[in-house]
Formats: C-alpha cells, structure tokens, sequence
C-alpha cells in the first residue's frame, strides 16, 4: 500500500554543476524538494519506488544501484539509485531519474529498498494507472518518489514556445497534486499535456493509480515557472 509520496521536478539544471552560474535561482526549488523527501523517509516505507519521465528506449524498471551522469552536460562523475549494487549490463539512467538520484545522495534517506521506474511519454493515462495500481499492490508499505515537469510553454523564451493554454493546465495540475486529487490527475488531458510538453503527464497518472485507494492528504511546497517551465513541488501523506 502506498503511504506516502513526494512530486518533485526533474531539470538536469536542479543539479547546481549543471547549472553553473544560474545555480541560485532554482535554490528554492531545491530547498522544497528536499522537504519532500524528508517527508517521505519520515514515512519509513518497506521500499521506495522512483518514478519519471523517459523516452520510449528507456522505458522499464531499473534496479538499486543503477547508475546516471551528467556528462551531457559537462559534468563528470555518476550518481547512482540507492547504495546497492547493480548488475553490469544495467541500463543507465534516464535524466529524470539521475536527477532523483542526485536528490536521494543529498537526503537523510531511510535504508528502504530502491527500485526505479522510467516511464515512456506515449504511456496511456489507463496503462499508467494500471502501473501504479500494480506498484501498490501488497502489504508492503510503499513510497514514490515522482518526477516530472509541468508545461514547457510558459513563455516566449520557453522549450515550447508561448501557448496560452499552459498557465492554466499548470494551475490545474498544482491544484491537484495538493489536494491529493486521484480523480483530476487521472482525467489529465493526455493529448494536450503532449502539446504542452509536460513530461510529468505519465508519472503523475501512475501515482494516481498507486494512490486511489489510500486516503492520502496533499500539501503543495513549491510552485514556480523559471525559464518557461513549470517546476512544482508537493506531498502526500
């Protein structure tokens, strides 16, 4: 069963080598972001499950100890998915879930089992909330962590360009994760979260699905649009 869960973000630019000299502007981000995580390892889950957007090649689980880079960025040195050991042909990271894992090495996390889930955008919203059904099934006590940006068309400047419809997709999106709203989250407009490039479309309905039946409260930490995306932060528990 699902008892707790954080909504963060994924920017590779949250990671402060990533950002260089713009570094400070996402520190509010951050600072929120590791409140949700605080949150969830005072749930002290039998195992968290961290779930975030990938291309349709990286779609799929990866296991504790897998690991990611920045190098595309020109940063080196990895960051790994906990502190287990993973096998030698395991697949490297999505950015989403390297950024999570950036994330988790800078918390005081719990000793609960790591196990990551990279979620190709295409993913219908009902084989998503299967999915989070799926990851909440059991007696185990489940944690998520959910990675995944709002709409990329805040403004002109924006990955996407300056769409009118985003501001308010963005408002509807951080209404629900704050609320804990199952409903609104699994009705999220598929079609147009495509248009919007809103890449936390998919991992949102998988945490609708693992959260329908747990009665969880939401609380939104962090709302903000730098650079024309829509960075929200909140928890459930």
């Amino acid at each position: 069963m699902l008892v707790a869960a954080a909504v963060c973000p994924c920017p590779p630019l949250l990671v402060p080598e990533v950002a260089a000299g713009a570094a400070p502007e996402l520190d509010t981000a951050r600072a929120a972001c590791a409140d949700a995580l605080g949150v969830l390892a005072a749930a002290r889950p039998d195992r968290l499950v961290v779930v975030g957007p990938a291309a349709p090649e990286g779609h799929g689980a990866y296991p504790e100890g897998a690991r990611g880079s920045f190098r595309g960025f020109g940063v080196e040195g990895d960051v790994r998915l906990g502190t287990g050991q993973a096998p030698e042909n395991a697949r490297e990271l999505p950015a989403s879930l390297a950024v999570a894992a950036w994330l988790l090495e800078r918390t005081d996390w719990a000793d609960a089992p790591i196990e990551g889930l990279g979620v190709g955008e295409p993913l219908d919203a009902e084989r998503c909330i299967e999915t989070g059904r799926e990851i909440a099934a059991g007696p185990d006590r489940v944690a998520m962590l959910v990675m995944g940006d709002a709409s990329a068309c805040r403004t002109l400047k924006a990955p996407g360009y300056l769409d009118e419809r985003a501001e308010p997709f963005d408002a509807a999106v951080a209404r629900a994760l704050g609320e804990a709203d199952v409903t609104a989250l699994k009705e999220l407009d598929t079609e147009l979260a495509r248009q919007l490039k809103a890449s936390g479309r998919a991992p949102w309905q998988v945490l609708a699905g693992a959260a329908q039946d747990a009665g969880l409260s939401g609380a939104l930490l962090h709302e903000s649009a730098p650079y024309g995306v829509g960075y929200l932060v909140a928890t459930w528990s």
